[in-house]
């Protein structure tokens, strides 16, 4: 054969549908002249169903990495279940369970419901199955029945079945909204079908006719509820692909809606009816094909029922999907990217489809700016806004041709909508969207629709509100190209919880709610220093431009900078508040990096922020940026701990940059120090207040803070009194969502690495350490752990367990295993994600001490290993200030050497360097053996 004849040959299908009669065709054979009802028949009937399932699941696999689509491979699994369903029904029918003469109650109708009515499955997918009978179950009724579910169970499905009459059916549905969702969607798959058609047509007559406005409001209030219990937002980095937010689920609701209120059988259906254009429906098919895509591939890949896209699957996903890296980008990022554009796709299909049917229909009317809204039925004229109206509530154009007569009409209608508290109107948020292309060069360098604009971005009432549905409808990323380009990305890694854009938006919107009067019990410090600012507008357009350079090659800061000067001047701001932003946007993330990574009590650190920062007004902007950054990220990210590290920078910075700072020395220090001890001490005689204050080293009344030098006073003093050489002590800090455990015993090489061992073997996670000495050889260590319950009491229990360890730890009654969490939960999920490791020496951050900074991939057991290596290097640990990001660790160790000074050995740095470098590596190589043995 030539070849262009080979390529013009039709290719051979993947997958091919094997028939109910032909698999029974091929039983008949195979069971011979053996009774059917014998337990071989069933066996080899069962076998040929197992076969038969196995082909179509490798057939419809095959095809769907062939051609990526993956509405036909629901489609073609769907269909190879109707035929096995069929042949087993008929082989009970004819042969197992046969009736010469069935009576009128001896029949039965199998209809599928659920997603399986709807004609597609998932090959993790339940079969949801109703047995349709005449009158009440029979004998026979029940022994066919029984056949068909337990052959289906034997083949390893999960089968949700229901057993009811016609009458039955049609009462359930009246009173259920979900067997009225299922009956709504159920199929003709074997037997009666004059009994099925009776249940379908009695439902359209008897359960249906003038329902239509319950049925919708039961769907809209179903979804509402599933986007709650799902985060209510389609942003999340690790999304539902059917339940979360613009996932299947949003697009089977349109469809339920749309059967049952427009009594459509077929989605283009809804064309004819007016509700979607022809590219609307097109856009549901892109939408509806890729997402089903998605979820094939991940059931195929996991093998189960899996439905979230969890950051191991993501990876392998991307590339079963034919996502490559790009610059700037990886496979993944661009993978996800891809499909929180198709959910915003979904969002704006549904938004359009249920906001129509919400205002003409059905959905009651609900939130208190929208309770008048039947007492405005008809338009009413905006004063001094010819182009608008309200339209029975909500925010309407008022003539077809507003955005093509001035485009900049497109911006000024979000600040009508945030200034008069108004939704918009479905017409209207259809022409907006209809009207995109009319943003380009012109209307984003139009200083009207800038200055509307810049009123957006500081209307702390809306403009959360205002930049989402702006972001929604598409106007935000074409007027801000910058912004467009940062729409739906994800950033692979643990730490973010949504896309970039999604981050900005929830960034703008904690300022807001500062501003409003909000989290005051949160943020503090933030409520003492907003009316001091000279102008809190850059706070919001600094927000929403902090993280606008992601995704590309370069750092996102510096990028983000050159951005901020041309966006700026562009919307209005003068040089100087140019150059205010644009600092911000350079050094958003330095507040953070300082207080979580560096010893706050080191004058030297507050001296080098200080020298970065400038000005009292620069500190401020920054502390109140740092914090709704923070706060944006994701539930849970924002803890009072870290909030306590901000204020205690800024309030050790603010007397250098304020002139207020007196040249106190050092002794001075440490005296007041002493004197605020003894003052806490009240009851303690002098001379043993004096006594236990000549124990400690000049360096302990700098570094600890008040609190904590009463808390080791009083434990050191019980211990003491007691005749114990171990000690442990906990201190409870619910604002700060920390636990503090402090441990007073004989000094010993490897104690840190044995703490935190311990606190690792009782799951804890530690977020700081201050070590100190004794002059007599005690230690004081105090570990700093992040809080794991809402109790206080469950948290002193696991606290006092974490002493009870350390102490067997030390009396040698317990170990540390060398694989100390290899195998945990956090490990696991850890695997998908690679960084690679960075190890820093200083001598420049503290006036005392060496300061190791070390990078790399998180894993249960880490601090551990790297203070048991730093031990081994013969370095003593001042202070340790532990920071994970996701998946990355960022640790910092202040160090001297045992007697107490800086590493300035070259070559010793070196050492130290290559040993902590050696942590991370031994790590990849025990990885590397276990891969191999695996394979082997």
């Amino acid at each position: 054969m030539q070849l262009a004849e080979a390529e013009i040959r039709p290719r051979k299908p993947y997958f091919q549908l094997k028939a109910a009669e032909t698999i029974l065709d091929e039983i008949g054979r195979a069971i011979g002249n053996q009774s059917p009802k014998s337990g071989q028949a069933r066996a080899i009937v069962l076998a040929h169903m197992r076969e038969a399932l196995s082909e179509a699941r490798q057939g419809a696999e095959a095809e769907l990495m062939a051609t990526g689509k993956g509405t036909r491979c629901a489609m073609n699994l769907c269909a190879a279940q109707d035929e096995i369903i069929r042949a087993i029904h008929l082989f009970a029918n004819r042969h197992v369970y046969p009736v010469d003469n069935p009576s009128g109650a001896e029949a039965i109708a199998l209809a599928a419901v659920g997603g399986y009515g709807r004609g597609t499955l998932a090959p993790g997918s339940d079969i949801d199955l109703l047995f349709i009978l005449p009158y009440k179950q029979t004998p026979w009724g029940e022994q066919v029945t029984e056949y068909i579910l337990y052959m289906l169970w034997d083949l390893g499905q999960k089968v949700g079945h229901a057993v009811r009459s016609v009458d039955e059916c049609l009462r359930m549905a009246r009173s259920d909204m979900t067997v009225r969702t299922a009956t709504l969607e159920s199929r003709y798959l074997t037997g009666d079908k004059a009994l099925f058609e009776q249940l379908v047509s009695r439902f359209e007559n008897e359960i249906m006719p003038r329902t239509g406005p319950e049925f919708i409001a039961a769907k809209m209030a179903e979804r509402e509820e599933r986007h709650k219990q799902m985060g209510n937002t389609r942003y999340v980095v690790e999304p539902n692909i059917k339940d979360g937010k613009g996932g299947l689920r949003d697009l089977n609701t349109l469809f339920w809606i749309g059967k049952y209120f427009y009594k459509v059988r077929t989605g283009a259906e809804l064309v004819g009816k007016g509700v979607l254009s022809t590219e609307e429906y097109r856009l549901f098919q892109r939408a509806e094909d890729f997402l089903w895509a998605i979820r094939c591939n991940l059931h195929f890949l996991t093998g189960r029922a899996d439905e979230k896209l969890t950051f191991d699957v993501q990876p392998d996903l991307a590339e079963r999907l034919g996502f490559s890296d790009r610059a700037g980008m990886l496979g993944v990022e661009r993978f996800m990217k891809r499909y929180f554009l198709v959910a915003k796709d979904v969002g704006d299909l549904t938004r359009i489809f249920c906001t129509s049917l919400e205002f003409n229909h059905a959905k009651p009317i609900d939130m208190m700016g929208r309770v008048l809204a039947p007492f405005r039925r008809g338009k009413q004229k905006i004063k001094g806004e010819p182009d608008f109206v309200v339209d029975s509530g909500r925010l309407n154009t008022a003539h077809p041709d507003v955005f093509e007569k001035d485009p900049v009409n497109l911006i000024k209608s979000f600040v009508i909508a945030g200034q008069m508290d108004l939704l918009f109107h479905p017409d209207a948020i259809k022409q907006i969207t209809r009207s995109l292309r009319l943003i380009g060069h012109d209307l984003r360098n139009d200083p009207q629709a800038n200055a509307y604009f810049l009123e957006i971005l500081t209307s702390p009432t809306s403009v959360e509100r205002i930049l989402r549905q702006m972001n929604e409808s598409g106007v935000l990323g074409r007027f801000v190209p910058e912004f467009g380009k940062i729409v739906a990305l994800m950033q692979f890694n643990m730490y973010h919880h949504y896309t970039v854009d999604e981050h900005l938006i929830r960034a703008v919107g904690v300022m807001a709610e500062i501003a409003n009067g909000g989290l005051r019990n949160e943020l503090p410090l933030t409520h003492e220093l907003l009316p001091h600012l000279n102008d809190a507008r850059l706070l919001y357009v600094a927000l929403f431009l902090h993280d606008i350079a992601k995704g590309r090659l370069e750092d996102h800061s510096l990028a983000g900078t050159r951005i901020a000067r041309k966006f700026c001047p562009r919307i209005g701001l003068s040089p100087a508040e140019t150059d205010t932003v644009a600092w911000l946007v350079e050094h958003h993330l330095l507040m953070s990096e300082v207080a979580q990574a560096r010893d706050i009590q080191d004058p030297e650190t507050a001296k080098a922020f200080a020298d970065v920062v400038q000005s009292p007004q620069r500190l401020a902007l920054l502390m109140i940026l740092t914090a709704c950054d923070i706060r944006a990220v994701g539930p849970g990210v924002w803890t009072g701990w870290k909030g306590s590290l901000l204020r205690a920078l800024y309030y050790a910075t603010e007397p250098l940059l304020s002139g207020g700072h007196s040249q106190v020395t050092q002794r001075d220090r440490i005296e007041a120090a002493k004197s605020v001890l003894a003052a806490a001490l009240g009851s303690w005689p002098r001379d043993e207040v004096e006594a236990y204050a000549g124990r400690h080293y000049d360096h302990y009344w700098l570094r600890a803070e008040p609190e904590l030098q009463v808390e080791h006073a009083r434990m050191i003093r019980n211990a003491d009194a007691a005749g114990n050489p171990f000690a442990g002590s906990i201190r409870i800090m619910a604002f700060e969502g920390i636990t503090e455990v402090s441990f007073y015993t004989p000094d010993h090489p490897r104690l840190l690495s044995l703490i935190a061992g311990a606190c690792t073997m009782c799951e804890a996670s530690i977020i700081g350490a201050q070590i100190f000495g004794t002059r007599d050889g005690r230690a004081v260590d105090t570990f700093r752990l992040r809080r794991a319950f809402t109790s206080d009491e469950d948290e002193k229990v696991r606290a006092t367990r974490i002493i009870d360890t350390v102490k067997q730890l030390l009396q040698g009654r317990r170990q540390i295993l060398i694989d100390l969490g290899k195998e945990s939960r956090h490990n696991r999920r850890l695997k998908p994600f690679s960084l690679p490791a960075q190890v820093s020496v200083s001598n420049t951050l503290s006036e005392k001490f060496t300061v190791i900074e070390v990078m790399g991939l998180d894993r249960t057991g880490l601090l551990h290993q790297l203070t048991r290596e730093i031990s081994d290097l013969n370095l003593t640990i001042g202070s340790a200030h532990i920071g994970t990001y996701g998946e990355k660790a960022v640790d910092v160790f202040y160090v001297t050497d045992l007697v107490g000074h800086k590493i300035e050995s070259k070559g010793r740095q070196t050492k130290i360097h290559d040993a902590l470098l050696g942590v991370f590596e031994r790590r990849h190589d025990d990885e590397r053996l276990a891969a191999k043995a695996a394979n082997a």
